[in-house]
């Protein structure tokens, strides 16, 4: 089994695809309005936006969380600030050695977005 695709609610399908291709740093791939879709490619699964979708927890894996941050500026409201959730011991959750770094922002539509990195300590 394998994770097609994600879906995230969005009232303003413009405002998210700007927010969302400087947060993915890629264009959207596909949009359909009528009704109301927007997809993103995430190596393979499917971003969708769509009005009528609930809001829903996203975790992204990004190289840097604090960068990240720093990239988005005023785009996002900070929800949680960059901080370590756990130093991975064996690759159960993540790689051994590392540092698992997260931070929650709110996208432009409202919903809470999870960023994760993996850093050495």
């Amino acid at each position: 089994m394998q994770l097609v695709q994600i879906a995230q609610h969005a009232d303003d399908l413009d405002r998210a695809a700007d927010f969302y291709t400087v947060l993915l740093d890629t264009p959207p791939t596909a949009r359909f309005d009528p009704p109301g879709l927007l997809f993103f490619d995430l190596d393979g699964v499917r971003l969708l936006l769509e009005r009528s979708a609930p809001s829903s927890l996203v975790y992204l894996r990004v190289d840097n969380v604090h960068e990240t941050l720093e990239r988005l500026g005023g785009l996002v409201d900070v929800v949680s600030p960059a901080h370590v959730i756990f130093t991975h011991s064996d690759d159960l959750l993540g790689p051994a050695g590392y540092e698992e770094w997260q931070a929650f922002i709110r996208d432009s539509e409202g919903n809470t977005v999870g960023l994760v990195a993996y850093q050495r300590p």
